[in-house]
């Protein structure tokens, strides 16, 4: 049995290890989903803000102006897990934010550097969601098969953030 708590200290420490979610903005013509490259200041463990490097000539940036609703989608890299966030995503263009999150990734896509004029960080700062625990399909076909309900295991893998 999972509870609630593990399942979302199991999301946080995912989503800080794969960092590869899909955002998109509810409502808006350029809002389909977009993969971005999550990014955590190190003092916040489980929940909290993340952030995000983008471009400023981008449609998608331009849609969310100063700030507009958000989701957050993630698939663990094993698929073991899944989860939904819904927020608010603003344009933050925090200096000492900057600064904590650089790196040589987020570099390669700036030629100007922290100043580059084309730089915008976003913040997403979660309201609520969900998460999904996904079990071995395998092994829950094998307990189906012995008359298992699988509705039964399926319960207590899911958990509000």
């Amino acid at each position: 049995m999972t509870d609630s708590a593990e399942i979302q200290s199991k999301f946080w420490k995912s989503i800080r290890s794969d960092r590869t979610v899909m955002l998109s903005l509810p409502g808006v013509e350029a809002g389909h989903s977009h993969p971005m490259t999550a990014q955590f200041d190190e003092d916040e463990i489980d929940g909290g803000t993340i952030w995000f490097f983008a471009a400023k000539n981008s449609d998608f940036v331009r849609a969310i102006g100063a700030s507009h609703k958000a989701t957050v989608h993630f698939a663990a890299k094993g698929h073991d897990l899944f989860a939904s966030l819904d927020g608010e995503l603003t344009a933050d263009n925090n200096r000492a934010v900057i600064d904590r999150l650089w790196n040589k990734f987020v570099a390669a896509w700036y030629p100007g550097g922290k100043d580059d004029p084309n730089l915008q960080l976003l913040r997403f700062d979660p309201h609520g969601g969900q998460a999904w625990l996904n079990e071995n399909s395998l092994f829950a076909g094998i307990k189906m098969l012995l008359g298992r309900d699988p509705k039964q295991d399926f319960k207590d893998k899911t958990a509000n953030l």
